[in-house]
């Protein structure tokens, strides 16, 4: 199965991902300590329970080096395991197969750390009409790939980048002169989606009456939040932002709020700790 993601060149990130780890000189560990016939068969799986992702990039990159090396996926992305849970059974040339260990351990280990920890945060909210959305706090390159992991923990992406919605912050408020005058010269320019960031409830009109198709409610508390939301009335999408943790994600949700963004389930995730283990064939 190739894996496939819209804006996303696997083998360009294959190559590049392989580069960076073998230099000019490749594995120098490998080729002198392992014969150039030798087997390898190993076992992927998680020390802890997870939500998976990244399992066919891993799978890429073993192949990339062993293009004859058997693999069997044994859970899916988007699965949710338990400790000592495998992943992966991996079969082929030795060399190869442990010269694309670490680059495919981190690839899973990053994945899988995002979306095991956007799973938390989908988990607390279950039951609210709120859907949490991911952010571009993302790190430069891999952004495709940390918002497809947000997706296999359950989470919707919000802006992939610049071009797809005006998003008003405060320092364009600041340099415009107001959420009004922003607001209405993004609708001007003939853009379709302006998303405007408030942080005080009589911003909420201005913003609206100039053009914004969805307003961005930045770090209010749960009790404002319940105001401007009925404030609002349902005449657009309504988004908290802000500081959201696992802690008052929930409150902040039970608001009413359409949405909730939250940038750390791609700026903090940590890794999954998952490891590649040899096993008899």
């Amino acid at each position: 199965m190739t894996f496939v993601l819209d804006g996303f060149d696997l083998d360009a990130f294959v190559s590049a991902t392989l580069a960076e780890d073998m230099g000019e000189g490749g594995d120098v560990t490998s080729a002198a300590v392992i014969p150039a016939d030798a087997r390898f068969t190993a076992v992927m799986d998680s020390r802890d329970a997870i939500t998976v992702a990244g399992l066919e990039i891993a799978a890429a990159l073993f192949r990339r080096l062993d293009p004859d090396a058997q693999i069997e996926l044994l859970v899916s992305d988007g699965d949710r395991v338990a400790a000592g849970a495998n992943l992966m059974r991996v079969e082929g040339n030795a060399r190869a197969l442990l010269t694309a260990e670490r680059s495919a351990l981190n690839t899973v280990q990053h994945l899988s750390g995002i979306a095991t920890l956007t799973r938390s945060y989908v988990d607390r909210i279950e039951g609210t009409r709120a859907t949490l959305l991911d952010t571009r706090k993302t790190i430069p390159g891999l952004r495709r790939l940390e918002k497809y992991a947000t997706r296999m923990g359950g989470a919707t992406n919000h802006r992939m980048g610049l071009w797809d919605a005006a998003m008003i912050k405060d320092n364009h408020v600041a340099v415009a002169g107001g959420v009004a005058e922003a607001a209405a010269r993004a609708k001007a320019a003939g853009v379709a989606r302006i998303i405007v960031e408030v942080d005080r409830v009589d911003q909420i009109e201005p913003a609206l009456a100039a053009g914004a198709t969805h307003l961005l409610l930045d770090n209010m508390t749960p009790a404002i939040l319940r105001g401007a939301v009925t404030l609002v009335g349902e005449r657009v999408p309504t988004e908290a932002s802000g500081g959201v943790t696992l802690e008052t994600i929930r409150a902040i949700a039970e608001t009413g709020v359409d949405f909730v963004s939250v940038g750390r389930i791609t700026q903090s995730a940590p890794a999954a700790d998952i490891g590649l283990d040899f096993a008899l064939a």
